[in-house]
């Protein structure tokens, strides 16, 4: 069986521990993030939900960091939101802090009842920058 190529951020490691899986794998010239909640250090909910959805992106964007990845590499994005018809008009108005400018990634939103005490979850893959600058080449016609 191959060893996953694991990536871990700076801290947080009781959360992983605790709930038994990776912040991160590389597999393929892709980074397959796992769901990244607004937790604190030692993995317990941030209350209020502005200042939970903009730790979300700080942990994702940690965990994007140490993979040598920014949010500009991300390429898929799913969103959990508990309540979305309540919440999502907070979380929206976080986002674009940390979203950056358009071409937008591809983006899949799922309404849930549960998040285990967070309101929203943000799971993403992106490529891996180094793999596809090397590999990348022009069409020999140019013509793409």
């Amino acid at each position: 069986m191959a060893m996953r190529e694991v990536v871990f951020p700076e801290g947080r490691q009781d959360l992983y521990n605790r709930n038994r899986y990776s912040p991160a794998v590389r597999a393929n010239g892709f980074l397959f993030v796992s769901g990244q909640v607004g937790s604190r250090e030692d993995g317990s909910p941030e209350p209020d939900l502005t200042t939970q959805v903009r730790r979300a992106f700080e942990n994702l964007n940690a965990v994007l960091f140490a993979a040598g990845c920014t949010f500009e590499d991300v390429v898929d994005v799913t969103v959990f939101v508990v309540d979305p018809e309540s919440n999502l008009e907070t979380i929206w108005s976080v986002v674009p802090e940390f979203w950056g400018d358009a071409p937008y990634p591809a983006l899949t939103g799922v309404g849930v009842s549960w998040l285990s005490g967070f309101h929203f979850e943000i799971k993403v893959v992106a490529r891996l920058p180094s793999v596809f600058s090397s590999t990348i080449t022009k069409c020999p016609d140019d013509s793409v």
